[in-house]
């Protein structure tokens, strides 16, 4: 996608585009990993749940993985019958079990509490299994390990390798990465289960490996694939996996437009049309995002901010070959995951416009309004239900 020709046709701003071209090669990078290993390919919805995105994976996935009740919905509106649901989530509701037992295929319950407590209702609808917590972390960050000390995040190996019966207990699921571009992780957890559970796994009728890989950016797959096959023909279970920032990360962009330019304290400050909040892992993270006009060796730098009154609405300092202006568009490049799903309008301020990039097309496919904003807020006592 030309990104340069993209500002240019932009009718709005803020604008969060998807360049289709880029969603599609990631899903046939996808479908050539399902065709060589035999995994079943789930995409996991929490990363951007569009309508848009999920109609145009469809045709190259097994089905969605889901964390909600809501999301869960979404994905039975889109598949129509036609795929699996998977669902995990740390903690479910009593009154929403029977919905999730009418949308989902899977359920992997967090805790062997919550399996004991929510797998009889299911009545033969749903295939019920655990998350395992294999103990093994293979991240820096806590803020995003899945076995950080104390993890809320599924059983721990320990527990299920003393757990008395495992009755009822059709699969397992597993998450412990964050954007791997190589598949040692995964192998290395896979290796530890097996230690540990492996004259178990032969009981299951599926394994999920969660999600967490970077497939497009891994050049050698042939771990994965030899991983997968051994798995099947070892344990004869079915192989789920999970990627979400791996279909839409790189295939999302934020654009948006200079309001203001002035000098603060000797450096230079950029106001921009947008917010952190439309991209909140800068914030919650302390995470700068790429742009696409970033020189490294520019001579002109400046500070790109947001236009809420939060002093910490800042997404960094960056270089120019020329200073930018007012007016100039701005690209904040590969933001398609957990951006839009965790944007909000704090200071009343609107999300983006969503734009889909098609070849040299581009189209505007959903905008949001004062309407909106008001029927977030607005009190309605007489919806409420009792």
């Amino acid at each position: 996608m030309n990104l340069n020709a993209i500002k240019a046709q932009l009718t709005s701003s803020p604008a969060f585009v998807i360049d289709r071209d880029a969603l599609l090669a990631n899903l046939q990078t996808l479908a050539e990993l399902r065709k060589h290993s035999g995994a079943n390919i789930l995409y996991s919805i929490k990363s951007l749940p569009l309508s848009l995105v999920l109609q145009t994976a469809k045709p190259f996935v097994d089905g969605f993985s889901v964390s909600s009740l809501f999301e869960a919905r979404l994905a039975k509106e889109i598949l129509q019958g036609t795929g699996n649901i998977h669902l995990t989530t740390p903690g479910i509701r009593p009154d929403q079990i029977d919905a999730l037992n009418e949308c989902c295929t899977h359920i992997s319950f967090n805790t062997p509490s919550q399996f004991q407590q929510f797998a009889p209702t299911a009545g033969g609808k749903v295939s019920a299994g655990l998350r395992i917590n294999p103990k093994l972390s293979c991240l820096n960050d806590e803020r995003f390990d899945p076995c950080r000390p104390h993890s809320k995040l599924g059983a721990a190996i320990e527990d299920l390798e003393n757990l008395d019966s495992w009755a009822g207990i059709e699969g397992l699921h597993l998450h412990n990465s964050f954007s791997a571009t190589s598949y040692t992780a995964l192998i290395d957890t896979m290796q530890k289960i097996e230690d540990l559970l492996g004259n178990k796994l032969g009981r299951l009728d599926w394994l999920n490996l969660g999600g967490g890989y970077l497939y497009g950016s891994i050049d050698d797959h042939h771990p994965f694939i030899d991983l997968v096959r051994r798995l099947r023909k070892r344990y004869g279970v079915q192989i789920y996996i999970e990627p979400g920032k791996a279909v839409v990360g790189n295939a999302g962009h934020l654009i948006a437009t200079v309001l203001d330019r002035f000098v603060s304290g000797g450096k230079t400050i950029m106001i921009l049309d947008t917010s952190i909040n439309h991209h909140p892992e800068v914030f919650e993270y302390q995470r700068q995002p790429a742009l696409a006009e970033h020189a490294p060796a520019g001579t002109h730098a400046a500070i790109l901010a947001g236009c809420t009154c939060l002093a910490g609405d800042l997404f960094g300092e960056y270089r120019f070959d020329t200073p930018l202006a007012i007016g100039d568009k701005v690209v904040f490049k590969q933001v398609g995951a957990y951006s839009l799903i965790k944007a909000n309008r704090f200071n009343g301020c609107n999300l983006p416009d969503i734009y889909i990039a098609d070849g040299g097309k581009l189209e505007c496919v959903k905008q949001f309004s004062y309407e909106d904003f008001r029927s977030q807020w607005h009190y309605t006592p007489e919806i409420c239900l009792p």
